[in-house]
């Protein structure tokens, strides 16, 4: 974590690429078409790592179950019923060991297809991250690409308890399975007996629509029924899954984002990630979280480099955006987090969140500026941001197994209009964006550069300066936020406006600032690093900080110390110049 600040790029390689300017709802591979690891060229990488970015996440490589029929491949079919969507999730794997041929150009070859795109974006300087689904699995897994030796998750379990720690699911005996859902009909009917519990816990045969039906929980040693836990000896699914990752990381990747990494034990991580990181310092392990209680756990105890901030951070930044909470909350999120701040992984939108400019959020996506200077430059952890949201993608679409609810798809064939446009057949140039989209674009890469070439921000002491606002007559609390970034010779002044109205700022800066950080006191050329804009300016704890900042806007001052001249200096300075012409 001491090579700078990673700035994640998440991308569905589905979607990502997908020309089809004519996509029909619920509609087949056939009829949509789907994008392909051979189109994310050197071209296209090199223009993605011009936003700034250090890592791109490649979701939905690992097979997971579709609707498509592949079977002529040896790729078992899924049955519909069991199936979200045309295209399936991401996360209902079939095959740990298997790329989704949805993706790939020659399918016979899908594996040797990821291995050039792994080159590719190792050659063009950024690192690759996949997906690690640790907690469930499609509800017909089976791998025709496993090594010799690997047997199948279910092989050998013993179906008639609900629990046994050597099994790899929960059962529920004598009970067919049963959800709230059509499961077909005669030969096209989808038949579980006994039923296999539900990954999000759901430990009946009976799952609703809402559960995740499509896929089945994984045993790693703990029994439900009575919360024992049974990790001595070690659990087989417990060696299943560490197989799985020295897989992948044999293969070249540089880290695993662990989805719904707390409905796992903590103990597996504990033993899990040390054993990877033995043989692959390198890579890193980022864990979808939610539960702020579970942080500390997960990075001291688990051994986790970061996770998502999303019920801290994200809410706040959102609440403040859509529902009139104060940003003067965003001092309780860095407190929250304090002493692991730099393991906090920062984000505006990912996959399952609602698309910032839809109108389910901001309704307008260049509102973002103010919490995108927030969740960048607030620490030291990671940023990332979601394929698209650089153009101000607003999922206008009701693709089909997702409606119109603001998300872009992750069950449907689709193509997303902004990254279509953007893309223009591999051009990968602004011929087709309007002013705003080529306006935005350029701010995301305004900000997001900061996050690595400036080194107050990629390594740099956070200073909150709230506490000294509240009552500036200047500042509303409620709508504007103010903080330092500092390291060595420099020091940013970073001030935000999440108001729909310009302000002029007079910040108070406090005299515990400038001991803590080392800052020197006086008048200085100050540099606003997102308008380029060079003025005079004095930093001081006798005098404000003044600035101008636009609606929604921000603003980040740097400061280099060396040019800081402090009054005394310029009054002995003047009374120099003032006997020499004596």
């Amino acid at each position: 974590m001491n090579n700078g600040k990673p700035v994640i790029y998440q991308m569905l390689p589905r979607l990502f690429a997908n020309r089809n300017q004519n996509c029909v709802p619920n509609g087949t591979i056939e009829q949509n078409g789907s994008g392909k690891m051979n189109d994310i060229t050197s071209k296209v990488l090199r223009k993605i790592k011009d936003l700034g970015i250090t890592h791109i996440w490649y979701t939905g490589i690992i097979e997971h179950s579709v609707q498509t029929d592949y079977s002529r491949y040896g790729i078992a079919r899924d049955n519909k019923h069991v199936v979200k969507g045309k295209a399936g999730s991401p996360y209902a794997i079939k095959d740990y060991y298997d790329v989704d041929p949805d993706i790939a150009v020659d399918v016979n070859r899908r594996m040797e297809e990821f291995e050039a795109l792994l080159v590719r974006t190792h050659d063009t300087g950024m690192r690759v991250i996949v997906d690690f689904v640790p907690n469930h699995v499609s509800r017909q897994y089976i791998s025709d690409a496993k090594p010799r030796g690997v047997v199948d998750f279910g092989v050998g379990d013993n179906r008639n308890r609900f629990f046994d720690r050597d099994n790899n699911f929960y059962y529920i005996p004598h009970q067919l399975f049963a959800p709230s859902i059509d499961l077909g009909q005669g030969n096209d009917a989808y038949v579980e007996f006994p039923a296999k519990a539900s990954g999000n816990d759901c430990f009946t045969a009976f799952p609703s629509p809402y559960d995740w039906y499509e896929t089945v929980k994984l045993n790693y040693g703990i029994d439900y029924g009575d919360g024992s836990k049974h990790f001595y000896p070690i659990p087989k699914t417990w060696f299943q899954m560490l197989d799985i990752l020295r897989y992948w990381a044999e293969k070249g990747v540089d880290g695993f984002r662990c989805d719904m990494a707390h409905m796992v034990p903590i103990e597996f991580w504990q033993w899990a990630i040390p054993n990877i990181k033995e043989r692959y310092p390198h890579i890193i392990f980022i864990a979808e979280i939610y539960d702020v209680a579970l942080y500390r756990d997960f990075i001291n105890r688990g051994g986790f480099d970061y996770l998502y901030d999303k019920v801290n951070l994200y809410d706040t930044l959102r609440g403040i955006q859509c529902h009139n909470v104060s940003a003067a909350q965003l001092t309780h999120c860095w407190q929250t987090v304090d002493g692991i701040g730099e393991h906090m992984l920062n984000f505006l939108e990912n996959h399952d969140e609602q698309r910032f400019g839809s109108k389910f959020y901001a309704g307008d996506p260049s509102l973002v500026i103010p919490s995108l200077v927030v969740s960048a430059f607030i620490s030291t952890g990671p940023m990332m941001i979601y394929a698209g949201q650089e153009l101000g993608e607003q999922a206008l679409d009701a693709e089909g197994y997702s409606g119109y609810d603001g998300r872009t798809t992750i069950f449907d064939y689709w193509s997303v209009p902004t990254l279509r446009r953007w893309f223009n057949d591999g051009k990968c140039d602004n011929e087709l964006l309007d002013g705003r989209e080529i306006w935005l674009r350029e701010k995301y890469i305004a900000i997001l550069r900061l996050c690595n070439s400036e080194k107050a921000i990629a390594r740099g002491r956070f200073f909150d300066l709230m506490y000294v606002n509240y009552d500036n007559p200047t500042l509303n609390p409620h709508r504007q936020y103010v903080f330092l970034r500092s390291c060595d010779d420099e020091t940013l002044i970073v001030a935000v406006n999440f108001s729909s109205e310009s302000c002029s700022l007079k910040i108070n800066i406090p005299r515990h600032a400038f001991d803590v950080l080392s800052i020197p006191e006086g008048d200085c050329v100050a540099t606003e690093l997102l308008s380029k804009d060079m003025m005079r300016k004095n930093i001081s704890s006798e005098k404000t900080f003044d600035t101008e900042i636009g609606p929604n806007d921000a603003v980040v001052w740097k400061i280099k110390h060396k040019n800081v001249i402090d009054d005394d200096k310029k009054s002995s300075g003047n009374r120099g110049n003032n006997s020499k012409k004596r």
